[in-house]
C-alpha cells in the first residue's frame, strides 16, 4: 500500500491542476502526462530490492520488472537522502545510457580502479572510465560486439568512444538480439 500512495498522490495532484486551470481559464483545454520514472538498477535483491533509476533517484514505491533482472549495484542498503552519489550515481547514469537491446545482457556493473565498468552476462568487461558521453559509448561497444570479424574477447576500452580499443579470447560474443 506504500508504494502506491505515491503515484495516487501525483495523479491527484495533477488532476486538481488541471481542474483549477479550468476553473482559472476557462474553456481553455488541459491536458497532461504523467512520466513513470524507468528503474535501471537495483539495490539489493529479491523482496528487499529497490529500484534506481538513471539520474540516481531512488524509487521505493516503483516495483521492479520480472524480467529482465535489472543490475544489481553493490550496495547492501539504499543511501538516507533516497539519491545515489559520487561512484554509485556514475555507474546509474551508465547504466540508464545502456541501449534497450543490450540490458538484457548486462549481469552487473562496479567502480574499480578504471571507473566504471560494466559485466555483461557472457564475463566481457566494458570499461566506462566516468558517465560522461554514456550515450556513445554504449554505441561504439555496440558496434564492437556486432562486429562478425570478433568472436570472442574479455574487454572493450570505451574511454575514447571514438577510438575503443578491445582485447582478449576468453569470453564469447553474447548472441545477436
Amino acid at each position: 500500500m506504500r508504494r502506491l500512495w505515491k503515484p495516487i498522490a501525483v495523479i491527484l495532484a495533477v488532476i486538481a491542476a488541471g481542474a483549477l486551470y479550468q476553473v482559472v481559464f476557462g474553456d481553455k483545454v488541459v491536458s497532461g502526462t504523467v512520466q513513470v520514472p524507468q528503474p535501471v538498477a537495483m539495490i539489493g535483491s529479491g523482496a528487499s530490492a529497490v529500484p534506481v533509476t538513471a539520474n540516481g533517484a531512488i524509487v521505493r514505491w516503483l516495483q521492479l520488472p520480472d524480467e529482465p533482472e535489472l543490475p544489481q549495484l553493490p550496495l547492501s542498503e539504499p543511501p538516507q537522502g533516497g539519491r545515489l552519489a559520487g561512484p554509485m550515481l556514475q555507474q546509474a547514469r551508465v547504466l540508464g545510457a545502456a541501449p534497450a537491446a543490450l540490458r538484457p545482457y548486462i549481469a552487473n556493473s562496479y567502480y574499480g580502479e578504471s571507473g566504471v565498468d560494466v559485466e555483461l552476462t557472457s564475463g566481457i568487461e566494458l570499461r566506462f572510465g566516468d558517465a560522461s558521453m554514456a550515450a556513445q559509448k554504449w554505441k561504439a561497444a555496440a558496434a564492437i560486439l556486432a562486429d562478425p570479424t570478433i568472436t570472442a574477447l574479455d574487454y572493450v576500452d570505451l574511454y575514447s568512444p571514438a577510438h575503443p580499443a578491445y582485447g582478449g579470447s576468453e569470453h564469447s560474443l553474447p548472441p545477436a538480439p
